[in-house]
């Protein structure tokens, strides 16, 4: 809707702006010169991308997908996601999944940074804003050893009998060693800490090849090692979803949320 000396004001300023001729006038032909046709080529690609961009933001509205980026343990991915994956495959077959397997702490870190949109995690004892933590799970804690562990013969095993043995634990950093340790030094009591490893199923291992003693999910409990008979006050670790509180959570996100809270 420009009549012809608009439209050839325009190319002129165009022209201008770019330093270099786009078209040229021979007599009543008009071609595109080198720069001219790179400028189209390059405008027909911006006026596809734009029409795209239009058409994907209405298609909002009509579906759950995109791309769903969530940091978990190994644990939690082991025991407590498979069916909630299996079922968001089945709803939201559109939704890409991005999975991280970190440790809980670098969990936190990932939904801090933008990285994650969810973290699916042990929950730290606070959770600094402006993070937030929604409890999803409670996940017992069991003092284990070998079969053949001294400790394993004991009727009754007490905090202290645990101190002086080896144990393997988590490294000192995570939120689960904090929980072991601050049980322990609320009793007055040090640790013999012969191995740190994050994975929990390379803790059991160890513990079941009687390297040593730990304290583990009771979901690992199986033949290769006992539940040891402890006295005392009992362990618990508290299983959850983090996100970010001042991001807007996508709609993938929300859909998984609610897989989550839904049990």
């Amino acid at each position: 809707h420009l009549t012809q000396p608009a439209v050839s004001k325009r190319i002129a300023q165009l022209e201008a702006e770019l330093g270099t001729r786009l078209l040229d006038r021979l007599g009543r032909q008009v071609l595109p010169t080198e720069a001219g046709t790179l400028l189209l080529e390059r405008a027909r690609g911006l006026l596809n991308d734009a029409a795209d961009t239009r058409r994907a933001i209405a298609a909002l509205g009509e579906g759950i997908g995109g791309t769903l980026r969530i940091a978990t343990s190994h644990h939690i991915g082991l025991h407590y996601l498979p069916p909630l994956l299996r079922r968001s495959s089945q709803q939201f077959p559109q939704v890409e999944l991005d999975i991280a397997f970190v440790d809980s702490e670098l969990a936190y870190a990932h939904v801090l940074a933008g990285q994650a949109e969810l973290a699916i995690t042990t929950l730290a004892a606070h959770t600094p804003a402006p993070l937030q933590a929604t409890r999803l799970w409670d996940d017992p804690l069991c003092f284990m050893a070998a079969p053949d562990h001294p400790l394993s013969a004991r009727k009754r095993v007490s905090l202290a009998d645990l101190a002086a043995h080896p144990a393997v634990l988590p490294d000192a950093g995570t939120f689960t060693h904090k929980l072991i340790a601050g049980l322990f030094a609320d009793n007055g009591l040090a640790l013999q800490v012969r191995l740190h490893t994050n994975y929990l199923e390379t803790i059991k291992m160890l513990v079941g090849v009687g390297l040593a003693w730990s304290a583990l999910p009771a979901s690992l409990l199986d033949a290769q090692v006992v539940a040891l008979p402890v006295r005392g006050p009992a362990l618990q670790r508290q299983l959850g979803w983090v996100r970010h509180g001042g991001r807007s959570l996508p709609r993938a996100a929300r859909a998984f949320v609610n897989l989550l809270t839904a049990g």
